[in-house]
């Protein structure tokens, strides 16, 4: 039976944990934020933690309590407290006011709808304080990434398994809704000993939505954000539309309560 992979934390740290998926790029927004931080499906730590070993005043919030859990594990093994909130992205209440929100790692292609996307986004605007900005990255889905046949099997990598001494292997098998831009994800997580010979294979299942620029522009704007840009990368890169996309949007002085 397959399972989500935010249902098993401990192997999505073997398979995700140490992929910096712009880790240093949200550690440095965050350091520059001079106020909170918010993190918008935390997961099991990988950009709040080191925000905290920082010094950083971040909290976190989840829709899933198992990966809440591990990152709480995770942070008292190294000294440290994580405040932390179970919630949905796509409408959550908390009672601070942030200087920077951050949905890292492709977060928002959870988002599957547009009006889940509004409604995530103004989330995030009401939770800003006032010239704070919500930062983000998602993959801009472009003709080429959309031509992929359906039940494309595609290998995503292989990392070391500091568990065991062997490898994992992931693979994607890939189908898409494209009217919806919709892509569900058949995931196989090989694990191989040190002689290379499969010993275990995990199955997951995963949805996400992917957008483009076209699509954020309008609804950045209707859920109240002020100055926006589009960025092609963690390095600043310029964007295009097929790859890479990363979101720095403003909440202006004076726009709303």
């Amino acid at each position: 039976m397959s399972a989500s992979p935010f249902e098993e934390p401990e192997l999505f740290d073997r398979v995700l944990g140490d992929h910096p998926f712009g880790r240093d790029f949200y550690l440095g927004l965050a350091r520059d934020a001079r106020g909170p931080v918010l993190e918008v499906g935390c997961g099991t730590g990988r950009i709040l933690l080191p925000c905290l070993e920082a010094g950083i005043d971040v909290e976190g919030l989840d829709l899933h309590a198992p990966m809440l859990e591990r990152l709480k594990t995770k942070a008292l093994a190294k000294g440290l407290q994580a405040r932390v909130f179970e919630g949905d992205m796509r409408g959550f209440r908390l009672s601070r006011r942030y200087a920077l929100v951050v949905i890292p790692c492709n977060g928002f292609a959870h988002c599957l709808t547009t009006e889940e996307e509004l409604s995530c986004l103004r989330a995030c605007r009401d939770h800003l304080r006032p010239g704070g900005i919500l930062a983000f990255d998602s993959f801009s889905a472009g003709p080429k990434y959309l031509a992929q046949p359906d039940g494309n099997r595609v290998l995503e990598g292989e990392v070391a398994d500091a568990r065991t001494g062997g490898r994992l292997r992931v693979w994607d098998n890939r189908f898409f809704d494209r009217p919806a831009r919709i892509q569900r994800s058949r995931m196989e997580i090989e694990e191989l000993d040190a002689s290379g010979e499969t010993k275990a294979v995990h199955v997951w299942e995963a949805v996400q939505r992917w957008t483009t620029r076209a699509d954020l522009e309008p609804l950045l704007a209707e859920a109240g954000f002020g100055r926006v840009e589009f960025l092609g990368g963690f390095e600043r890169e310029p964007f295009e539309e097929d790859g890479t996309m990363v979101v720095l949007a403003t909440r202006e002085e004076g726009n709303g309560r």
